[in-house]
Order: structure tokens, then C-alpha cells, then sequence
């Protein structure tokens, strides 16, 4: 699954990125209809530690799922919200077997 990747208020490293890509390609394992995927990381500025945002589209056939995450670090969130993706994604398919 091609990630497209968007960071505000920061340049994220390329680590970061090759880490929520390979979370992200795990999710092809659940449904592999998927039609893009976009991720959207911030870092807001704040007194509180947890101030890493990511937030994770998923586009697939007739729906685009969200999940919205925050944490103190940015891989954190990421295992949270790839967790929740993939939940998502199992009760899709799911309901569209339900439906055939």
C-alpha cells in the first residue's frame, strides 16, 4: 500500500516514515482492497507531552475510514491507530460479506 505522507509544523524523519509505512502494510494482511492511504502527523506546540498527532485515511471501495490518535511520541500513536485501522477494516469486510 502506497502512504502518502503529510507533517505539519515539523520535517519527519525518514525513519519515522519507513516505521508507518511498514505498520501501515500490515493492514493489505486484512483487506486488500484498499484504494490510497494518507497520513497526517503534527506537533503541537503545548506544555503537555502528549502533543504528537497522527492522523490515518484509509480510502476504501465506498468508504474512507479515520482515525485520529495523540501520544508522546509519534510511533506510539502509530501502533494505536494502525490497531484501530485494522479493526476497522475487519468489520468493513464483514459487513460487505454480510451483504453477499
Amino acid at each position: 500500500m502506497k502512504v502518502r505522507f503529510h507533517s505539519v509544523n515539523f520535517t519527519a524523519d525518514i525513519k519515522l516514515l519507513e516505521f508507518i509505512q511498514k505498520k501501515m502494510n500490515k493492514l493489505d494482511l486484512y483487506y486488500g482492497n484498499v484504494i490510497n492511504a494518507d497520513a497526517y502527523l503534527k506537533v503541537e506546540p503545548s506544555a503537555n507531552r502528549e502533543n504528537k498527532y497522527i492522523e490515518l485515511k484509509v480510502s476504501v471501495p465506498g468508504k474512507e475510514l479515520v482515525v485520529k490518535k495523540h501520544s508522546k511520541s509519534f510511533e506510539e500513536a502509530t501502533d494505536v491507530s494502525v490497531e484501530a485501522l485494522r479493526r476497522s477494516l475487519v468489520r468493513y469486510k464483514d459487513k460487505l460479506k454480510a451483504v453477499v
